[in-house]
C-alpha cells in the first residue's frame, strides 16, 4: 500500500484556490459557476500530475467537490417530463467511458501477471530473427483484430513487454 504524501496536495490546492478566488476578474462571458468548475478542473489535473494519491482518488475528490459545492446536480433535473439539466452521475452511464476503464484494467492485469512478457517472448522467438519481422507480426495482428480499443490495450502491454525484454536481456550493463 502506498503512503499518502500530503506535501503533494499543496500545489493542486494552491492552483485551485487561486483560480477560485480570481472569480471577480474572470472573462466577461464566463459565469461564476463555470469559473469555479475550471478551478476544480485545474486543481484535479495538477493533482493527477503531482499524484499525492492514486489518480482515481484525485478524480473522485474533484468529482465530490463538484457535487458538494453545488456546481453540478447529482441527479438529472426533470421538469414536465423533460430533462433540463443532466446530473453528474449520468456520465457513468456512458459506455465509452466504461470501455476505456476496462481496457486499462485488462492491460494492467496482463502486465501484472506477466502474460504480456510471455507473449512478447514468443513474438521475439517466432518473428524476432530480424527487427522487421517483429514489425510485420505486430502489423498482422492489427489487421486481424478490428477493435480499436483492444488494439490500444494490446499494443500497450506488448510494447511494454518487448521493451522490458530487450532492456533486460540485450542491454549492455557496465
Amino acid at each position: 500500500m502506498k503512503i499518502i504524501d500530503y506535501k503533494k496536495f499543496i500545489l493542486p490546492l494552491l492552483f485551485g484556490l487561486i483560480f477560485w478566488l480570481t472569480t471577480p476578474i474572470r472573462p466577461a462571458g464566463v459565469s461564476v459557476q463555470a469559473w469555479h468548475m475550471l478551478a476544480i478542473f485545474i486543481g484535479t489535473i495538477i493533482g493527477c500530475i503531482t499524484l499525492p494519491i492514486a489518480i482515481s482518488g484525485v478524480t473522485l475528490i474533484g468529482f465530490t467537490l463538484t457535487i458538494c459545492l453545488g456546481l453540478a446536480p447529482l441527479a438529472d433535473k426533470i421538469v414536465n417530463g423533460k430533462v433540463i439539466e443532466k446530473g453528474a452521475i449520468n456520465a457513468f452511464a456512458n459506455s465509452s467511458a466504461w470501455l476505456i476503464v476496462m481496457a486499462f484494467m485488462i492491460s494492467r492485469g496482463i502486465v501484472k501477471t506477466g502474460l504480456g512478457q510471455r507473449i512478447a517472448l514468443y513474438f521475439v522467438k517466432w518473428f524476432g530473427h530480424k527487427s522487421l519481422g517483429l514489425g510485420y507480426a505486430i502489423g498482422a495482428i492489427d489487421l486481424i483484430i478490428p477493435c480499436n480499443s483492444f488494439k490500444w490495450c494490446k499494443s500497450r502491454w506488448c510494447s511494454i513487454s518487448i521493451n522490458s525484454i530487450f532492456s533486460q536481456y540485450f542491454w549492455i550493463k557496465t
